[in-house]
C-alpha cells in the first residue's frame, strides 16, 4: 500500500460550465454574475484527472463546504 500512497490525483468538482468570448470575460469587473448551465438542483460533476467518476452534491457542515458523492459514473469499455 506504501506504493498507492505517493500517487497523485488531480480532483476537479464542477458546478456548471459555460462559454464566452474572451473579450466579455475581460471585461468582467468585481462582483459580476457568470450564468451556467446547471440549476441548483443539478449534480455536481466530479473528475479525478479530467475523467468524470462520480456525480455529487455540496453539504455544508460545521461551517465547512463538503462534496458528498451520491452516484458513481460507470466507464464503458
Amino acid at each position: 500500500m506504501s506504493t498507492l500512497d505517493n500517487i497523485e490525483v488531480d480532483l476537479t468538482v464542477e458546478l456548471g460550465a459555460t462559454t464566452m468570448p474572451i473579450h466579455h470575460l475581460l471585461r468582467m469587473g468585481r462582483g459580476a454574475v457568470i450564468e451556467l448551465d446547471a440549476t441548483e438542483h443539478d449534480p455536481m460533476r466530479i473528475y479525478a484527472n479530467s475523467t468524470l467518476i462520480a456525480l455529487g452534491e455540496v453539504t455544508v457542515d460545521d461551517g465547512q463546504l463538503r462534496v458528498q458523492v451520491t452516484e458513481k459514473v460507470l466507464r464503458r469499455g
